[in-house]
């Protein structure tokens, strides 16, 4: 099979470096890529390809799958899906993976999940959506201002402010519908409760009809030690967390993915691809604080560095409707990813600085690093975003696995670099 994958960053690494180890696949195509995945390998000894095609160029990418003759392309970033990318293949009958543009608006439109959340009965907090700010800062004092701020559209994962007060959820709001700090995904904010408890990242692999669940993992969003500092897009996820046994996932699952599956139907939602909720461990139960429908970035890492089925089989299993007979199969061990990012990240920060250390964290063992905003100059790997890099290690439990992952962090240097240094600590 020919594979094009679409994106360039951590989340798209890890799916092109576990493509690329299926005998299925022939010849690997990137749009655009990024440094680490040029330097992957095919089984068949050719190497992976990138293309200087944006993500979101969606007529050249569909010229791009005709002319090279993609069996599969998959699509890794959310604003493609939420653009239509899927229909449009689709239109020029090409096999595609991924949410159509319908289904997309699960994470395009955080007001159009939350209603059908409530519509459906899946468990979620208590929310408004408001399109002025002065409605939006009435329902924040009704909830005592503590809450959580979402602009309701795309904003690179960093569209979400928690309050404590009502000052801080009034400044939110002027922030995002005044200061447009989102831009125009900030037009409407959702304003939801702020939930106690434990908060893990579950993902589905969906086909239509099935919906398998994988292992749960956990992301660190706060840019600092000890949930402090700025949200980001994640500064390190491990998986598996303790905080569920087997029988409370396969519960949670069923009350989230049972009335998604009948919603989507009710509907008409053709729901292909992969379903990411963002779930709190509340003293209630687990409650939904938002549905993604993609990948999430830089949970990808842990979990395709557990799978050990064939990642081309199960995903043209979703694209087919068959992936009722497919099993995923995970590794018992523990996998860590720790993102090394620019300085001043999520903030401004400077591009083009010197990677070293790249082949020496390479040859640790039960270590992959993970190229995300990297990009080649010369002989040289430089910084090309916010975050550059999620090194990640397996081992037989968590604390092997985070101590790999550190000493692998601990070779890589550039200016400015930056990174948590308690990432899997909650677990412990």
């Amino acid at each position: 099979m020919k594979l094009l994958v679409i994106g360039s960053g951590g989340r798209e690494h890890a799916l092109v470096w576990k493509l690329a180890q299926s005998p299925h696949v022939t010849e690997l195509w990137c749009a655009p890529g990024n440094a680490g995945m040029a330097g992957e390998d095919l089984r068949n000894g050719k190497k992976v390809l990138c293309v200087d095609l944006a993500a979101d160029a969606l007529a050249a990418l569909v010229a791009c799958a005709q002319v090279n003759k993609i069996d599969l392309t998959v699509v890794g970033p959310d604003n493609p899906l939420a653009l239509g990318i899927v229909d449009l293949f689709q239109q020029n009958r090409l096999r595609i993976w991924g949410p159509n543009q319908k289904a997309a608006q699960f994470e395009a439109s955080k007001a159009f999940s939350q209603r059908f959340m409530e519509k459906y009965g899946i468990p979620t907090a208590r929310a408004g959506t408001f399109s002025e700010a002065k409605l939006a800062k009435g329902f924040a004092a009704a909830l005592g201002g503590r809450c959580v701020v979402k602009a309701d559209g795309l904003a690179l994962g960093k569209g979400v402010l928690i309050c404590a007060n009502q000052a801080e959820a009034e400044q939110a709001v002027d922030e995002i519908m005044i200061g447009k700090a989102f831009g125009a995904a900030g037009a409407r904010v959702v304003i939801q409760e702020y939930l106690e408890g434990i908060e893990v990242s579950l993902h589905a692999l969906c086909d239509g009809k099935t919906a398998k669940i994988f292992p749960t993992s956990q992301d660190h969003k706060r840019a600092l030690d000890g949930d402090l500092g700025l949200n980001t897009g994640g500064m390190g996820t491990y998986s598996p967390t303790p905080f569920l046994t087997d029988a409370q996932l396969a519960r949670t699952a069923k009350s989230i993915l049972d009335p998604f599956l009948r919603g989507c139907v009710a509907e008409g939602i053709d729901y292909r691809g992969i379903l990411y909720p963002g779930i709190m461990l509340t003293p209630e139960g687990a409650k939904v604080l938002e549905f993604n429908a993609r990948f999430g970035d830089p949970e990808t890492q842990v979990y395709l560095t557990r799978l050990e089925s064939d990642l081309v089989e199960l995903l043209d299993a979703s694209v087919s409707g068959n992936l009722g007979t497919a099993e995923l199969k995970w590794s018992p061990q523990a996998s860590v990813c720790v993102v090394m990012a620019s300085g001043g990240y999520p903030g401004s920060y400077v591009k083009g600085k010197p990677i070293l250390g790249l082949d020496q964290a390479a040859m640790l063992p039960m270590v992959k690093v993970f190229h995300a905003g990297t990009a080649r100059a010369g002989e040289q790997i430089v910084t090309n975003g916010g975050r550059v890099l999620g090194v990640t290690a397996l081992g037989q439990d968590l604390k092997a696995a985070q101590a790999a992952a550190y000493a692998a962090v601990e070779k890589i240097h550039f200016d400015g670099a930056q990174f948590r240094r308690d990432i899997a600590a909650k677990a412990m």
